[in-house]
């Protein structure tokens, strides 16, 4: 069966038109999803990193705390049991997670104790007196036994500890009891709320944290439905062997997650319980911007092609007319008759043809510029406008490479606003908002066109500044101005706000060549810039 040109042409049309949008929907959503997973997969696995890094850092702190009560003279002599239950409440009221704290003899028997609880009875067969008999004892999470009923339990959960005990000897040597103490695994909670959730809260609402406990892989902080579950996840095999990092894997059947993973390894003097952090997305959710543009290009190739074949449709017409009128001639010369072919000059259909193919490759090139402002929102904060923690990630790899190619050094910037908080309480959020872009304008202001600066959320702000002097000169003194800069009073509608800000800073390669170890240690950093009275610059290699 024939065809007249007006249909050939715009079946060509919208097959060329469906076709082309079905192979550049199946290539970009292969391009985007591979880089999905790599973005996505670093991002959970840096929410489970933190939690570790927070964990253990919270586990030293106590860990330090009761290593240096087992030391004093008042615990190790022979004070009497009244100034031991003394000092151990005081203790107790500066420190409350610490649910009980004991003092007990060489045969396990509790002499003083918090509140007086459990005073005489026997804990000789339990782990914090038999594990600590030779050497510092951590123990797991662990529901609570001889105290459940004693200890006040105001949010209504089962009561579960964390358990750290030291050995008490006398000056020549000899066993004397134990320094027993029982952590609420409520701290962790508050960790959690206070840390990761606003992290969290910047992806989706389904992204879940877990802890998993190192024995048996039981949850012990998570969603409610998952506590006291036990787990049997690569993921967690994969934390415990590689420590950190993230994969995909199937947790229910048919139902699949990225999981982010990590692993606590203890800090400092502290050797740590090997808790495993696990933060998981739904597959299907973590990728359902790559599906949502892959339907986005379909959509625009089909009312593409129907639009496009009326055109082919237009020109065919246009095409046939002058070719038809020059059929029509040659019919008359097969009869014999006089016949005139017409003259057509300027060939107009061509030009037609051109300009709708310009029409064309205008609506791609908008297609495709409104794809690029896509991709470039998805690296920048939406308040400052300065790059956010993905562009973070993909600039320094590229920096890190520069810096050893040209000899340079590169210095991580962890800076944290002092007083911050007080701006929102007082003034409310706008101002809150308007002092980060304040304080944006300040950085981009003040850093050197070859340096970086990224905001990775609430009032944390990154900076790597390459540099080639020598030492710490150039790093500590633009660290300086910014403090100074920051300081002076930021104008509000009519109002002034005052805050600060504390810096820590890592040096790259002095310190370490990986991005995330040199980004927590500049945060450990500006932790000692914050414990030490704010509005301080700190580096990491003066703390170590």
């Amino acid at each position: 069966m024939s065809l007249t040109l007006r249909v050939y042409w715009g079946m060509v049309f919208a097959v060329f038109i469906v076709l082309f949008a079905l192979f550049s929907s199946f290539i970009i959503v292969q391009i985007a999803t591979d880089y999905l997973k790599e973005e996505k997969g670093k991002s959970l696995s840096g929410i489970a990193f933190q939690m570790t890094d927070k964990l253990d850092q919270y586990m030293w702190s106590r860990y330090s705390e009761v290593a240096i009560l087992s030391s004093l003279e008042a615990v190790q002599s022979q004070s009497s049991i009244e100034e031991k239950r003394n000092l151990l409440n005081k203790v107790q009221q500066q420190i409350p997670s610490f649910s009980w704290m004991g003092i007990s003899d060489n045969e396990g028997i509790i002499k003083a104790s918090t509140g007086g609880m459990l005073e005489g009875q026997d804990i000789s067969e339990r782990p914090v007196f038999s594990e600590a008999r030779e050497d510092v004892f951590v123990g797991d999470v662990h529901e609570a036994l001889l105290l459940a009923d004693l200890l006040p339990n105001p949010v209504g959960r089962k009561l579960e500890f964390v358990d750290i005990s030291m050995p008490l000897k006398d000056e020549y040597g000899n066993f004397e009891g134990v320094l027993a103490t029982h952590l609420s695994w409520e701290w962790a909670r508050e960790v959690k709320s206070s840390i990761i959730d606003p992290l969290t809260s910047r992806e989706k609402d389904d992204v879940e944290v877990f802890v998993i406990s190192a024995e048996e892989n039981r949850v012990i902080l998570g969603p409610d439905s998952f506590i006291g579950r036990h787990l049997p996840l690569k993921s967690i095999s994969k934390a415990k062997q590689d420590g950190n990092g993230w994969t995909i894997e199937e947790w229910n059947a048919g139902e699949s997650y990225l999981t982010g993973y990590s692993q606590a390894r203890g800090y400092r003097e502290y050797p740590g319980i090997e808790w495993t952090v696990l933060v998981r997305e739904p597959e299907e959710t973590a990728f359902e911007t790559a599906q949502d543009l892959s339907f986005v290009i379909l959509i625009s190739g089909i009312l593409s092609a129907v639009f496009f074949s009326l055109i082919g449709w237009v020109i065919a017409g246009k095409i046939a007319k002058p070719l038809n009128k020059i059929s029509s001639q040659a019919q008359l010369f097969s009869t014999g008759k006089n016949m005139h072919f017409p003259v057509y000059t300027g060939i107009k259909e061509i030009e037609d043809l051109s300009s709708s193919l310009q029409l064309m490759v205008k609506t791609l090139s908008t297609t495709e510029s409104n794809l690029l402002k896509m991709e470039g929102m998805a690296y920048r904060d939406s308040l400052t406008g300065l790059p956010n923690r993905i562009l973070l990630e993909l600039s320094t790899s590229q920096m890190i490479r520069e810096a050893k190619l040209d000899g340079e050094k590169l210095a991580f910037f962890y800076m944290d606003l002092d007083g911050f908080k007080q701006v929102n309480d007082t003034f409310g959020h706008h101002a809150g908002d308007l002092t980060l872009q304040h304080v944006a304008e300040i950085l981009r202001s003040q850093v050197p066109d070859d340096a970086f600066v990224s905001r990775i959320g609430g009032d944390e702000f990154i900076i790597l500044l390459p540099f080639s002097a020598t030492g710490a000169e150039v790093p500590e003194k633009l660290a300086l101005e910014i403090i100074q800069e920051i300081n002076k009073p930021i104008p509000l509608d009519g109002a002034f706000a005052t805050i600060g800000c504390s810096i820590g800073i890592s040096l790259f390669p002095a310190d370490e060549n990986d991005f995330h170890t040199l980004i927590s240690y500049a945060d450990q950093a500006l932790y000692h810039s914050k414990h030490k009275g704010k509005g301080r610059v700190t580096f990491y290699q003066s703390i170590i």
